[in-house]
């Protein structure tokens, strides 16, 4: 073991790359060990609320995601058969004032480059798909596919709902399958030029068993995304998606407003992804790892909450490490958990249940919060 005190961060996606910037910018070493062989666009459409915004802010990349990004005024909730409006929630200037920071509606892989930048190449380490991991009590030996090994002294797991470092901890155990899917799909911004239809910059269309939430993923509007939610037995297949045509889609769409029949009709590739979860976790940490994100709170992606939680993770971590510093490790991973749990569990719950924004309600308890200016509660008690 190195003199320095190291920190290893398994997965290279958001949360993973929140923390490693944030520990980096408190003096840490970290290491990030990524599986993917490189980076790349990957994903489609993400939210980023005033929430995660302030966390942007101070890792540097605030206003490079905000210049990128849509910045939508309001998220509108609309009946999925009749087009009438169920909620108009104010975003824009009034996020701003109201929340203190803006909300973006961005593509992910834009996204993710921007905090890839923030952390630098130095200690980010693809093509390292972890296999093993032992904690001797005096630090943590991480395995790799290809052969190679590394030492740390903590590891932080945030490697999502399949995460090795999760299996360590707990045992094996597969995802479980919700009964829903997801159609996913990206439209260029020219293609709904010939409709008479607004296509706001953020609405969601609701009927009782299914929905389709729709956004632009950049400010200059040339990219449209959508993503659903609808009831699906089981998921029949081994792969991470399948494609899926327009008429399969529209099948499942049958009988809603014609601005979702032409969103349909021009997205190009439309996938269908499966939505699993898991069980909670007893604790977020043993001996010298800790996880964040959907490696212990993977949750539907109804709220567009999912990523953020996993960032505000990676930041509150970053900031309970910083507070007791490496040496005193198991406080942090205890004040980590009792800051975080109560509020993850409750987006969990909202987000699982699929009702957040449908109506008109104050969404200031998600987007007012700041995760620098929450008063940390003392594990204790927890």
């Amino acid at each position: 073991m190195s003199n320095t005190p190291r920190i290893a961060i398994v997965g290279a996606g958001l949360g993973g790359a929140c923390a490693a910037v944030l520990l980096q910018k408190a003096g840490f070493e970290v290491d990030v060990f990524e599986q993917a062989p490189a980076f790349s666009r990957l994903g489609a459409g993400i939210h980023m609320g005033p929430n995660v915004m302030k966390i942007f802010r101070r890792m540097g990349i605030e206003d490079a995601v905000a210049h990128k990004g849509s910045k939508p005024d309001f998220w509108f909730s609309r009946d999925g058969n009749s087009g009438d409006y169920m909620s108009r929630i104010k975003l824009g200037e009034f996020a701003v004032k109201e929340y203190g920071a803006p909300y973006v509606t961005i593509h992910r892989g834009d996204l993710h480059e921007f905090q890839i930048a923030a952390l630098g190449n130095a200690r980010l380490h693809y093509d390292k798909k972890l296999i093993e991991c032992h904690d001797d009590g005096n630090g943590v030996d991480l395995m790799f596919e290809d052969g190679t090994r590394h030492r740390a002294d903590i590891v932080i797991g945030a490697d999502g709902i399949n995460s090795k470092l999760r299996e360590h901890m707990f045992g094996a155990e597969a995802p479980k399958d919700t009964g829903w899917i997801g159609h996913r799909a990206l439209i260029r911004g020219d293609a709904l030029k010939k409709y008479p239809f607004p296509f706001e910059p953020c609405v969601k269309w609701w009927t009782a068993d299914r929905h389709m939430m729709v956004y632009y993923t950049t400010e200059a509007r040339d990219e449209y995304y959508f993503v659903s939610g609808v009831p699906h037995p089981k998921w029949e297949y081994d792969t991470a998606f399948v494609p899926c045509s327009r008429e399969d889609m529209k099948q499942d769409f049958a009988g809603y407003h014609p601005e979702v029949q032409a969103l349909i009709d021009v997205a190009e590739d439309i996938t269908k992804w499966p939505l699993f979860y898991r069980e909670p976790l007893p604790v977020w940490s043993t001996g010298r790892i800790v996880l964040l994100g959907d490696a212990c709170h993977p949750m539907k992606p109804h709220m567009a909450q999912g990523a953020a939680m996993a960032i505000e993770d990676g930041a509150m971590l970053a900031r309970c490490l910083e507070e007791t510093g490496l040496s005193d490790f198991g406080t942090a991973f205890t004040l980590y958990e009792a800051n975080r749990r109560e509020r993850a569990s409750r987006v969990q719950s909202v987000s699982n249940a699929n009702t957040w924004l449908r109506t008109q309600e104050d969404p200031a308890w998600v987007f007012g919060y700041d995760i620098f200016e929450h008063p940390l509660r003392d594990g204790t008690a927890a």
